[in-house]
């Protein structure tokens, strides 16, 4: 109870310290719970829009810890679909434990809804009832099947017949080359990319039409 109770005193976006792992451990910050009635107020016409296809009760509120690219041990929070809540906790337990770097997990309550700034933060997100980026059809945010994992450095990229190229988030052109070497990638074969293959989800990286190489979906 007293490893709990510490455990409710970090809140999201919190550093914990390693002191306190190393007494109470890690796992209690990993959580799954319905929405409680304060976080339905926030939703509200935020992340949940009320378009259908998702009720209340179809959603989960996670809690983990992640580790950033200095290390630290951070609270991070998601909201996901009943579905694949367990799935997250599992990915994202054994990412902490690989010391794997996610530089920030906070809902999209805090960016008033707006992907695009999301992503720009390189916030890590999962529910939010939106189109696809290209537009034309609902995404599968807006069911709490699909996670954006360290956006802004795993940007989506598309070239339109017209020509024209849709990169997003903005100013995340120069994480196209995926040759290059920076901070956050998602590639092909490392730890993130196995660990949702291995539980079902499907990469962007891998589509032929588009690359969006922050997505996992089911």
């Amino acid at each position: 109870m007293m490893g709990t109770l510490w455990a409710q005193r970090f809140r999201p976006g919190d550093v914990v310290p390693e002191p306190y792992l190393k007494v109470f451990g890690y796992e209690r910050f990993f959580s799954v719970s319905p929405i409680s009635d304060d976080l339905r107020i926030r939703m509200e016409h935020c992340s949940y829009k009320n378009l259908g296809g998702v009720n209340w009760d179809d959603l989960r509120y996670l809690q983990v810890l992640h580790r950033d690219f200095d290390g630290n041990a951070m609270v991070g929070e998601l909201v996901c679909n009943k579905l694949i809540a367990n799935d997250l906790v599992e990915v994202f337990m054994t990412l902490y434990q690989a010391a794997y770097p996610i530089e920030k997990m906070r809902l999209i309550e805090r960016y008033d809804g707006d992907d695009e700034a999301s992503m720009r933060d390189n916030n890590t997100s999962c529910f939010n009832q939106r189109d696809i980026t290209a537009g034309g059809k609902r995404s599968k945010h807006s069911y709490g099947l699909a996670i954006d994992v360290n956006p802004r450095y795993n940007p989506y990229y598309k070239a339109r017949a017209s020509g024209k190229v849709i990169v997003r988030p903005e100013g995340s052109t120069d994480f196209l080359d995926r040759n290059a070497a920076f901070p956050y990638k998602i590639v092909e074969g490392d730890l993130c990319y196995r660990l949702f293959k291995q539980h079902g989800f499907r990469w962007g990286g891998e589509w032929a039409s588009g690359k969006d190489y922050q997505h996992f979906e089911k």
